[in-house]
């Protein structure tokens, strides 16, 4: 990735009728990306990222970047205003991953300057398998900031101009390089480090209604969860690291999980939403929207948004910066979707068909089976095994039903799974998996290679430039996965079951490859899209039954195996044998399998007189032969082979290419070697065609739409191919389009339906399987198509390294290296296999004569369980007679004894040196005299043996001594050793050294050493005698002679076949039906074995332990006349799979004549006995070369030994020559070296490819002349330290700092005295440091009134100042060189580093001429190496994204340092609960460089009971920023101030710096005008007012003197006023980041005098706002409740709080009984909040929780919840809706409530134009309230509101209470007029009387009131009217 942030622009010049728009244009390769324009602007500020996407291609040397800026014009085109082009030459050289280029100049259209500048941050992150080349001679003579003119034009200039450099005359680019396709490359193999970062930011449009939503985010087992905010749209901005080390595969098989739930609701209803992805589809993703669903139901859409950023660090990766500021385009949801562009997620269903499968092996034990076996004498155990299938897929698992007791088991089942397509999560695989307690084994479909997206052959993304691109439509090659019917091959460990634990039984999960056959499933894929089934499993149709019959005929294949040799065995052992097998034919040691000649003879090693061993087959090679029967893919592997075949060409002819280029060949030989490769290719591509499809048997969908993909693939390479060779002019620019087409060919060579099984080797000791190869099949395939069809190595002899199964060595020792010669064919072309047949084909047969000794004579008596005659194991009782010859063959000869060949080698084979040994015996009664023994000279073993003076020395040998005792045993004087004899032994069985009365038997070792000086053959005896081979007992190892302790012999007779039609070596094949058992074997005679021959293995030893292997391809030279010389060349040496260095090797095969040795070249002189010197053509060109070394010091040794380091000094190795340093006295006192140069003459290479490396060595001098290594270093490339010694540059001059200490007066008076007074109040108020910073990283709205005031800015480095590339590490005076002690105990890549050496190099040539003087020394002038006490400040600002160490995800981190002894612990200002913290803080100290030149900068979590832990740390190397010549000590600022804050720091004024300066570099002294207003240095002439021009003259600047002066100094490359990002790391896990911190160093040597004030950079402290709501009035509410009469109203009140705020609520008073949804309150919220304008962010502090010390501060954005509720006294509140206002994207209110709606709440952006609370200060009007119903949102009132914003100022002058209470003003707020039908029933009986039951029963009350009456009328009526009748007719009175 190619990442350049356009920052901005100076000095554009003025229209001649306004102001221009600038506008910036980045173009990269052809590809070019531009800017936003800036609107009238002559200083633009874009601070814009553009990234090009390298596609896995590395930058090379040549590579650059063109920037062009025109005024932007709305109609018409763009007009030209300058360009720049910067070369990218140090971020290829792997020297740095960013390249600042700072105030570019700008060219115009006349290819001049003109006075404007550009600032652009380049930033390269290479891909992961890129290793920079030291050697990498391609790397030109540009420098970064050359810049060439840009023609105007809109079509062409905003290229590059033709004719320039890089462009063809034609116009068209010369580079042709990929610029979208990415390079699949291959992980790594061992675990690694990782830190995975998820930022959780903030929520969008979730549902539910009044949630509090929380996210949890699960990665790789860990769950982090945020804190629970409130609302549809919440804020988080947290962010999450998770460190993991595991292999980059399993990384890329783990998923990222982040739900959102909902902490109001029952576990069973709290998700809300979940987005899963993988890690392969992540690298990073930076503030992009997620898609929210629910995973249980996927027709439910979407469940909301998460904005988040997530990216991967690995080891050596710098973590993206993110764009904190907000965007529209960021909260626009849609562009910035986490999904492909241009594709929506469809539901698809992948039907996979298991038809059946074969060949499983025995898995289960089955007791009560072997018992049944036992009566019946049957034994069935290939049934032995209960098969079912497994698929997993996306995280869906669906297994087959189980069949019992089969090892071919039917299943004929369907199984469904549905995902969405393209799949979010894992997509690239589909495993099926045989399993139930074991695993039978395992395969993967990839889909990746059963489906295309048709973007491999797009236009667009074919990877060629636009000229290459080639017509073709993605619609032609897309395809849905499919696969099959085809069956697919499981392997995994051997198939022999035992009934023990299998060590391999992590093969059969697919983890490692497979090392042997474990049977084959039938399998058929289908995918339907928006497809949808309930159904998981179903069972197939007979219709689809039958149709899959046509995928399983088979038919016949042969396959031959000659085995040439076999060497490099590791040791002797058991007799060794090798089995070929295919599937499951050929395998010996499985008993369900055929029997077939499947393997070689077994064979005894021999010694191969250096460290291996070999298998005497001398000039007979064993073979075997095979037949079985597979489905006919011959369609599909002959397209694989032709393919295969093209590439490898275009491999080797790329090879030949790059070594060209490395070997620096004549351009006239490299365009023809470059034009070679080229028509070749196209002459490949148009000549080989792929089989036609038509009539093919087997044909699926698949392999069509394959053939298709395959086609076009090569129709488009081959079209490119043209185009290059007509249009391109620079080979090297077309290499990375050349790999490019490489890697396509390749990747179409994989065929996903290969039924074929491979074929695998095993090599057996006994019946033990040790090691194993695996050959794909169509390698050695026979094809009648084409020639280039046929297998790689069809009928062809290859090199085969043999490994052992799960090797955790990782080939570190090879078992056996084999020479095999394979045939697979079709039986039907056997006859074909006679043009491969090399030699003559004899076949055998073969058995063994077997005796036993008993009583002193051989014979049949004593074979316990043996035949007379048998086959090798002894088992099967063969006879002679009962031999019948095969079909089509006939006997040759009689039997005969052919004994085993390696028991005719002689003890001696393969030695150049021998002793030969006899034991001379004596013996004697107890106390008698010693007499010779009855068998005077045995072996050993007692064996009688000859006389010593009878043994003659063999031919070819001579002898190198006399006969004499061996005295190296325990032994006396005379050689002897004494034994006693115990029955029934006639022999002692222990010897002693002391003569005892008792002893009887003594014996001497007489030895005799003898040495080899001819090549006589002397391996094997030509007397076989009776052909016999004893043995102790039966199954112990056989020997030739006879020993007195054997009891069993045995000799092997054969009988030789020959085939009665005479139809050549294919006969062989006719052997099939007489293969009954492997009696037969078949050996080839007289073969040319040096028509291909082996690659020599070179192995390096480091003593006697290994250091890796290498393997040269030789030079063949079949007539030694040939003038043909090979070309030394690095190849790599590995260890244990990995890269262990490089060998500078050139290897030679020449044939040997017997007849004729004459023709051999000469050999070359002797350096030694076996030693010769490299002849005078293959030796490199020597040159006598000077190198000058600067040993300064030693830094940082470590205890060697357990004793520290005192008295070291220094040695030099190049070349063979070696220098040696002073001693060091006292390290403690002073690190350096005495004498600080030395000088070194050696004879060097002239090619830099052959340079020997530079060696360092650190002694240490001990007591007692002991001198111990305790540390070393190799330095291997000198290309860095070449220079030309008769120029003098400003290296040369060596550090100008440093020479100014010795140069200076001890006492330096500094006048300070045209310093003006302070700056006033005012101006510290709304200017300080912080203003100074934003200024300068272009936060402009941060920093105030600073630029308009003119004050200068200084540099922000996003590297430590080491990687800035202009200040070359800050290693021009001395580099620091890592001394190392060896490999780590683990044999760790990385050992560890024990301590530095300070120094550097000057490499120039010598004149051969002695009269010629030696060119003047390059060290000359250095400083003194004393001690130096100086005054370091350290400015700490700020950290960034610090590694959470507290369960909460936050840090509470603090400083603290360490130099030398002295530590500082800042403990007390611990900033809690952040990230990202800002100290601002200063510290002073005092020490001595260069024993305390390391700062070391610690950021520690405080915690308050455990122990802090540590974050991270940064060392700094102080020393290296004293010494070097950049003015790294003290930054230079832009202006000279005697005041404020940019007040001058350093310890000398400008003028004394360039005084200084002018001295070292030996340039006349500055001249200076009196006024200060001219200046003369260095050749050239400067007047202030040009250079202070349009320049604000500010009263705090000092004299024009100094300015001028300063403004000269910053323009001869010095370290400018800087901040620098330091990168902090971790002791656990040193190569990942664990956050930033941006800090400056400053150096002041106390000798030259006090420096200038401290800067203040206390942080700056939030502004107090206050917002006002005053709630007016509510409309339209939802009226939620029913009253006791019926009526529908609602208690109304308005609750209302600011996010992050919770706790200060506010809620009006209660509007009761709202019959028409409206309320009145006029009611005032006031919430006071901490702003920070210039991050536009609330600064919230609080607890989290109750028993936390410390507030967390939050940063979050401001925003308004408002919320209507239903109040009720005896339940809870109803909660109505609510409305969120952003206070910084204010919905604009609307003006009447009949206005209001909820369109302005989605209609943002189109209709309505957000404003800022803040800018508009007040606002009033209307705002709709909504709430969610069925998931869809209604109006569920409105609300009129007042919002305002005031500073704390304000709030002070016009004050306002809450509510309506006092100070009630601004406004004042008047009780609101509600109807009288508002008040609370329960407290207001009278009014509920008057108003609810009156009101509405006024006349029901009334009739009641009258009715009672009449009724009591009449009541009393009837009461009283039968006493007044009766009174009436009584009359008494």
């Amino acid at each position: 990735m190619l990442k350049v942030v356009v920052e901005s622009a100076k000095g554009i010049p003025k229209k001649t009728l306004g102001i221009p728009d600038p506008i910036a244009a980045v173009i990269f390769k052809g590809e070019k990306k531009k800017t936003k324009a800036i609107d009238k602007e002559l200083n633009p500020v874009w601070n814009e990222i553009i990234e090009f996407d390298l596609k896995g291609t590395p930058l090379d040397s040549s590579s650059f970047i063109d920037v062009i800026v025109k005024d932007y014009e709305t109609v018409g085109k763009d007009k030209f205003i300058g360009s720049a082009k910067i070369f990218l030459k140090e971020l290829a050289a792997g020297q740095t991953r960013s390249l600042p280029s700072k105030n570019i100049p700008l060219i115009n259209e006349k290819k001049q300057e003109f006075g404007a500048t550009i600032s652009l941050m380049i930033g390269y992150e290479p891909p992961a398998s890129t290793v920079p080349n030291p050697n990498d001679q391609n790397m030109g003579d540009a420098q970064a900031g050359e810049t060439k003119g840009v023609d105007s034009d809109e079509d062409a200039g905003d290229v590059v101009e033709p004719g320039a450099p890089g462009v063809s005359p034609s116009g068209q680019p010369k580079k042709m390089v990929r610029t979208t396709r990415k390079r699949q490359k291959t992980l790594a193999n061992k675990p690694q480090d990782f830190q995975i970062r998820v930022r959780i930011i903030e929520g969008r449009q979730l549902p539910g209604n009044n949630v509090k939503p929380v996210v949890k985010v699960n990665v790789c087992g860990q769950t982090h969860r945020t804190r629970i905010r409130r609302g549809n749209n919440p804020f988080f901005d947290e962010i999450f690291f998770y460190n993991v080390n595991m292999l980059p595969s399993e990384l890329f098989d783990e998923s990222i999980s982040i739900r959102v739930y909902n902490a109001y609701s029952l576990r069973a209803d709290s998700l809300m939403g979940e987005f899963k992805v993988c890690f392969h589809i992540i690298h990073a993703i930076l503030m992009k929207w997620l898609l929210l669903s629910d995973p249980d139901d996927s027709i439910s859409g979407t469940r909301g948004y998460l904005k988040v950023s997530m990216f991967i660090v690995g080891t050596g990766d710098e973590p993206p910066v993110e764009k904190q500021e907000a965007s529209e385009e960021q909260d626009d949801i849609e562009s910035n979707l986490l999904l492909p562009a241009g594709v929506s997620l469809r539901w698809a269903t992948l039907s996979l068909k298991i038809y059946r499968a074969e060949d499983m092996p025995q898995m289960d034990d089955a007791f009560a089976q072997t018992v049944k076996s036992l009566f019946s004498g049957t034994n069935d155990k290939k049934n032995l095994v209960d098969p079912f299938l497994e698929v997993s897929f996306a995280g869906k698992k669906v297994c087959t039903k189980i069949i019992e007791k089969n090892a071919n088991p039917e299943w004929n089942q369907l199984i469904h799974l549905q995902v969405k397509f393209p799949v979010s999560n894992d997509p690239s695989f589909c495993r099926d998996r045989l399993s139930r307690n074991d695993v039978i084994g395992t395969t993967y479909l990839n889909l990746t290679k059963i489906a295309s997206s048709g973007g491999e052959i797009e236009e667009s993304e074919n990877g060629l430039p636009p000229s290459f691109n080639v017509d073709t439509t993605e619609s032609e090659v897309g395809f849905l996965p499919a696969f099959g019917p085809c069956y697919v091959n499981l392997y995994g460990s051997p198939r022999e079951f035992t009934g023990l634990p299998d060590p391999y039984e992590d093969l059969n999960w697919g983890k490692g490859e497979g090392v042997a056959y474990r049977g084959r499933v039938l399998i058929e894929l289908s995918t339907q899209l928006d497809d949808k089934t309930d159904k998981k499993v179903e069972d197939i149709s007979n219709d689809d039954n039958l149709v899959a019959q046509k995928y399983q005929r088979r038919r016949k294949y042969s396959l031959c195996a000659v085995f040439h040799s076999s060497c490099m065995l590791q040791e002797p052992g058991e007799p060794i044998q090798f089995e070929v097998s295919i599937g499951n034919y050929g395998n010996k040691l499985d008993s369900t399998c055929k029997p077939l000649a499947s393997t070689t003879q077994y064979s005894c090693a021999v010694f191969d007189g250096n460290h291996y061993y070999y298998l005497p087959w001398a000039d007979s090679k064993p073979v075997v032969i095979l037949t079985s029967f597979w489905e006919d893919i011959s369609h599909r592997l002959d397209a694989v082979n032709i393919i295969l075949y093209i590439s490898d060409r275009l491999q080797a002819n790329i090879v030949s290419l790059k070594t060209a280029l490395l070997a620096k060949v004549s351009d006239s030989r490299l365009a023809e070697i470059w034009l070679k490769l080229i028509t070749q290719l196209i002459d490949d591509l148009s000549s080989y065609q792929l089989p036609d499809l038509e009539g093919k048997p087997n044909l699926t969908a698949l392999d069509i739409q394959i053939k298709n993909l395959r086609d076009k693939t090569m129709a488009s390479v081959k079209e490119a191919a043209i185009r290059m060779r007509e249009e391109a002019v620079d080979v090297r620019a077309t290499m990375p389009d050349i790999e490019d087409w490489l890697e396509r060919l390749q990747q179409i060579t994989e065929e996903p339906q290969n039924s074929m099984p491979d074929v695998i080797i095993w090599m057996l000791r006994g019946e033990k399987r040790v090691a194993y190869a695996r050959i794909p099949a169509n390698q050695v395939l026979y094809s009648t198509h084409s020639e280039q069809a046929i297998g790689k190595y069809c009928g062809r002899t290859q090199s085969i390294f043999m490994q052992y199964p799960m090797d955790k060595n990782k080939g570190l020792k090879i078992p056996v290296q084999l020479r095999v010669n394979m045939w697979l064919g079709l039986s039907a072309h056997e006859k074909n296999f006679n043009s491969f047949a090399e030699g003559t084909f004899s076949v055998y047969a073969e058995m063994y004569e077997n005796q036993a000794q008993v009583f002193g004579k051989w014979g049949t008596t004593g074979l316990v369980g043996r035949h007379k005659y048998s086959d090798v194991t002894g088992k099967v009782k063969l006879k002679q007679e009962r031999f019948m010859p095969p079909r089509s063959w006939e006997w040759e000869g009689d039997w005969f004894i052919d004994p085993e060949r390696s028991l005719l080698t002689e003890a001696d084979a393969g030695h150049s040196e021998f002793t030969d040994e006899v034991y001379q015996n004596e013996t004697r009664f107890p106390g008698g005299e010693w007499k010779p023994a009855d068998e005077p000279f045995t072996d050993v073993n007692g064996e009688k043996a000859q006389n010593p003076q009878e043994i003659e020395c063999p031919p070819g040998w001579i002898w190198e001594d006399d006969w004499n005792f061996d005295s190296n045993r325990a032994v006396d004087e005379k050689g002897w050793e004494y034994g006693v004899t115990i029955p029934p032994d006639d022999k002692p069985r222990s010897w002693g050294a002391a003569e005892k009365m008792y002893h009887i038997h003594r014996r001497k070792r007489l030895v005799r050493p003898r040495r080899k000086i001819s090549d006589t053959p002397t391996t094997e005896k030509k007397d076989i005698g009776d052909g016999w081979e004893y043995s102790s007992l039966i199954g112990w190892k056989f020997h030739r002679k006879e020993r007195s302790s054997d009891t069993f012999r045995r000799r092997r007779w054969r009988r030789k076949m020959a085939p009665a039609e005479r139809v050549g070596p294919s006969a062989i094949f006719n052997l099939e039906g007489a293969l009954v058992s492997p009696l037969i074997s078949f050996i080839l005679k007289d073969v040319e074995c040096f028509k291909k021959p082996p690659l020599p293995h070179l192995f390096l030893f480091g003593k006697d332990e290994p250091m890796g292997r290498c393997t040269c391809p030789p030079v063949v030279k079949l007539n030694p006349a040939t003038p043909l010389t090979p070309k030394l060349l690095w190849f790599p040496i590995t260890m244990k799979g990995r890269n262990a260095g490089e060998m500078l090797v050139a290897a030679e095969l020449l044939l040997k004549d017997k007849a004729n040795d004459v023709n051999l070249p000469l050999v070359p002189p002797r350096r030694s006995e076996n030693l010769y010197m490299v002849p005078q053509g293959i030796r490199p060109v020597v040159q006598l070369t000077a190198i000058e070394i600067l040993a300064w010091g030693l830094r940082n040794m470590k205890a060697y030994q357990l004793a520290t380091v005192s008295s070291p000094s220094l040695i030099v190795e190049c070349g063979g020559q070696t220098v040696q340093t002073a001693i060091i006295k006292n390290i403690k006192k002073n690190p350096n070296f005495p004498g600080s140069v030395l000088f070194l003459k050696v004879l060097l290479p002239k090619d830099e490819m052959y340079t020997p490396p530079i060696v360092l060595k650190v002694i240490d001098h001990r007591p007692f002349g002991r001198k111990p290594v305790v540390g070393q270093c190799t330095i291997n490339s000198l290309e860095e330290f070449r220079c030309d010694p008769y120029i003098v540059t400003t290296e040369v001059a060596m550090s100008a700092k440093v020479a100014m200490m010795s140069a200076a007066p001890r006492h330096v008076v500094i006048d300070m005295g045209d310093r003006m007074p302070s700056p006033s109040k005012q101006e510290e108020d709304t200017v300080d440091w912080w203003s100074k910073f934003y200024a300068s990283i272009n936060e402009q709205e941060k920093c105030g009134p600073y630029l308009q005031k003119g004050y200068d800015t200084l540099t922000v480095y996003n590297t430590e100042l080491e990687v800035v590339p202009e200040f070359r590490g800050l290693t021009d005076f001395s580099t620091t060189f890592k001394l190392q002690r060896g490999k780590t105990e683990d044999e760790g890549e990385d050992p560890s580093v024990v301590g530095e050496f300070k120094g550097s190099f000057r490499v120039y040539p010598l004149s051969d001429d002695p009269n010629v003087s030696d060119p003047p020394r390059q060290f000359r002038e250095l400083p003194e190496s004393c001690p130096q006490e100086c005054l370091v400040r350290i400015y700490i600002i700020r950290c960034l994204d610090l590694q959470p160490k507290d369960n909460n995800g936050m840090c509470d981190p603090y400083i603290k340092l360490y130099l030398g002894k002295k530590t500082i612990d800042d403990r007390d200002h611990y900033k809690p609960n952040t990230l990202n913290p800002e100290f601002g803080r200063v510290f002073e100290l005092s020490c001595y460089i260069p024993q305390d030149k390391d700062l070391k900068i610690s950021i520690y979590d405080y915690d308050l009971l455990s122990s802090d832990e540590k974050v991270g740390e940064t060392i700094i190397d102080l020393e290296n920023r004293l010494l070097s010549r950049f003015g790294s000590h003290c930054g230079i600022p832009k202006s000279y101030c005697v005041s404020g804050v940019n007040q001058w720091r350093d310890q000398l004024k400008p003028s004394q710096i360039l005084e200084n300066l002018a001295r070292m570099r030996g340039i006349p002294a500055p001249q200076i005008a009196d006024d200060g207003s001219f200046l003369s240095f260095g050749g050239r002439d400067y007047r202030l007012d040009e250079l202070e021009a349009n320049k604000t003259i500010h009263p705090h600047l000092g004299p024009p003197k100094e300015r001028i002066c300063l403004h000269v100094l910053r323009r001869q490359g010095l370290v400018p006023e800087h901040v620098e990002t330091r990168t902090l790391c971790s002791t656990y896990q040193p190569t990942l980041s664990q956050g930033k911190i941006q800090m400056w160093v400053e150096i002041f040597p106390k000798n030259l005098g006090i420096p200038g004030p401290l800067c203040d950079i206390t942080p700056r402290k939030p502004k107090k706002y206050f917002l006002r709501a005053i709630v007016w009035n509510t409309t339209e509410v939802i009226l939620d409740e029913t009253s006791i009469t019926g009526e529908n109203m609602s208690d109304i009140y308005v609750k209302g709080w600011m996010p992050g705020m919770e706790e200060d609520k506010q809620k009006t008073d209660v509007h009761y009984r709202s019959l028409d949804g409206d309320g009145y309150f006029n009611w005032r919220f006031v919430f006071g909040f901490d702003y920070l304008p210039a991050e536009q962010l609330c600064l919230v502090s609080r607890k989290d929780h109750f028993w936390n010390l410390d507030k967390t501060e939050f940063r979050i954005p401001p925003k308004l919840i408002i919320q209507i509720w239903d109040n009720d006294k005896f339940s809870l509140d109803d909660y109505l809706g609510t409305v969120e206002l952003d206070m910084l994207h204010l919905i604009p209110p609307a003006k009447t409530p009949e206005k209001c709606s909820l369109s302005m709440l989605t209609q943002t952006g189109k209709n309505l134009t957000p404003t800022s609370l803040f800018s508009q200060k007040s606002v009033r009007g209307w705002w709709p309230c909504a709430m969610e119903e069925d998931g869809k949102k209604i109006l569920a009132g409105k609300v009129e509101m007042t919002l305002e914003v005031v500073e704390e100022t304000e709030a002070e002058e016009r004050p306002a209470g809450k509510g309506r209470d006092e100070p009630n003003m601004n406004p004042k707020l008047d009780p609101p007029n509600r109807p009288d039908t508002s008040f609370l029933w329960f407290t207001n009986p009278c009014k509920t009387m008057k108003f609810i039951i009156w009101r509405r029963y006024k006349w029901l009350f009334i009739g009641l009131i009258f009715l009672i009456l009449v009724i009591l009328f009449i009541g009393i009526l009837l009461y009283s009217f039968p006493n007044y009748i009766s009174m009436k007719i009584v009359r008494p009175y």
